[in-house]
């Protein structure tokens, strides 16, 4: 059974994207494509179809990742019935999640960062209207709580095979 991760952010063409590239990428080398499932999305519909932000690939780049087939989409309502975790990179987004989402899928609904081991912080800052150092800080931030995900996927994963 195949575990489906939404990252959110607002736009989905900075944080969420690189959240969802750099899943990917750990995905593919911890051999779980078979059991995870992941994607991106924004909530506000500001940037629909753009790819990611210029600055946030080349930061990912230069650590590996490969953000340039991924586009901005909006998050919709079959969103929260078909993924098993819905994260959310901030406090403003994940109110309008929490919104927006049915009352029986609330429980998928959480922050990021709750899954980081290295970083206290509970949210990953928006670098929009920043310099490169704040897709620096994203990309530290999403790597710390990616890893923690894998880890808590990876127990899920062997709960199904032992049940």
């Amino acid at each position: 059974m195949k575990t489906k991760i939404l990252f959110v952010c607002m736009g989905n063409i900075c944080r969420s994207p690189t959240a969802e590239g750099v899943m990917r990428h750990m995905i593919r080398n911890t051999n779980l494509e078979a059991t995870l499932s992941i994607a991106s999305a924004g909530t506000h519909a500001f940037h629909i179809g753009s790819p990611v932000d210029a600055r946030a690939q080349t930061a990912a780049s230069k650590r590996g990742y490969d953000l340039s087939t991924i586009r901005a989409r909006q998050i919709h309502a079959e969103d929260f019935r078909d993924h098993d975790y819905i994260l959310a990179m901030d406090w403003d987004n994940l109110t309008l999640l929490q919104q927006q989402c049915p009352k029986q899928y609330k429980h998928k609904l959480m922050l990021l960062m709750r899954f980081a081991t290295e970083h206290d912080e509970a949210t990953v800052p928006d670098p929009y209207y920043g310099g490169a150092d704040g897709f620096e800080t994203v990309l530290n931030y999403v790597e710390d709580a990616c890893t923690g995900l894998i880890e808590v996927a990876r127990k899920r994963a062997t709960q199904f095979v032992a049940a």
